[in-house]
């Protein structure tokens, strides 16, 4: 965007902030009741019930998690060339001269049907209205939504102060613009694929990937045939302390979230030209942590109890 902003106008955030936390504070401790009492199962149905539990609880976890940075970082600008959309990482930016009209949803004569998958903070997703053809939902709620139609498609957003944003949007059309202004769309999948471009990256997920799935089924194979395990070792090496078999499991479970923060991890610092051999150094620690993982339950399983 231009540095002559006009003005910026950011979605409420509160609210969907405080339910996103709330969930994901209640699914990581479901998660966290599940892993602690698979630890302490017997080998049977109720260990497949605690495991169920502990991961069906940790999956949602990321995707809550991006929702609510996203939101924090949620804004909407005008200057006298663009209209720019910020959510996450999804960026849009649109030229002034793009846009044939912004006007509240409430005018619509057939109203607005919302995306299914939505929260208070994340009203996010498209929907095809019979009017308006495709709409693009960036906001945080569905009240006061406004709607800012281009050739392509319709975006539907929430200002915290829709009006005052109509009334801008106006004035910096009558201003008029200080230079061309070139459309900007970035979805977070963008990065994704412009990662996979890159055959290290490839090479380093798929091992990533591979190494962490042979992991849960080498330790899925172990529990049954072993008893005991050691978890202490004195300064000779020698174990003081055992446990049941089925605590193995913990190791495969923290080898795949540290991999799945790293992979998290270096696709954002992945964004920018310059921080990309972080990202790479951060993807090349987490498929070595996996084969340390890897050397360490070798380990546990040959020493003797």
């Amino acid at each position: 965007m231009n540095n002559a902003k006009v003005g910026h106008f950011p979605p409420a955030k509160r609210f969907g902030l405080m339910v996103h936390g709330l969930c994901i504070l209640a699914l990581a401790g479901a998660s966290a009741w599940g892993f602690f009492n698979l630890t302490n199962a017997e080998v049977g149905p109720a260990l497949v019930n605690y495991l169920l539990v502990g991961i069906l609880s940790a999956i949602p976890i990321p995707f809550l998690g991006y929702r609510a940075y996203a939101l924090l970082r949620a804004d909407y600008y005008i200057d006298r060339d663009s209209l720019a959309m910020i959510w996450g990482l999804r960026v849009e930016d649109i030229p002034l001269t793009d846009i044939e009209w912004v006007r509240p949803a409430s005018d619509l004569t057939n109203p607005l049907s919302l995306p299914p998958l939505r929260l208070p903070g994340a009203v996010l997703g498209t929907r095809r209205h019979p009017d308006l053809g495709l709409v693009e939902f960036i906001a945080s709620n569905s009240s006061n939504l406004i709607l800012v139609a281009t050739s392509k498609r319709v975006f539907a957003i929430s200002p915290k102060d829709a009006a005052s944003l109509v009334r801008t949007f106006a004035r910096a059309t009558e201003m008029g613009s200080l230079s061309p202004a070139e459309p900007v769309s970035v979805y977070p999948s963008f990065v994704i694929t412009q990662a996979w471009e890159s055959s290290a990256a490839r090479f380093l997920w798929t091992s990533g990937i591979l190494l962490n799935l042979g992991l849960i089924v080498w330790v899925g194979f172990l529990i049954p045939s072993l008893g005991q395990v050691p978890l202490g070792f004195d300064p000779f090496g020698a174990p003081v302390e055992t446990a049941p078999s089925v605590r193995l499991i913990l190791l495969p479970l923290i080898s795949g979230l540290l991999f799945i923060v790293g992979f998290v991890t270096g696709l954002y610092f992945y964004r920018r030209e310059k921080q990309r051999p972080l990202a790479f150094v951060i993807w090349i620690s987490s498929a070595l942590c996996t084969v340390l993982f890897l050397m360490a339950v070798l380990f546990l399983v040959m020493t003797p109890v």
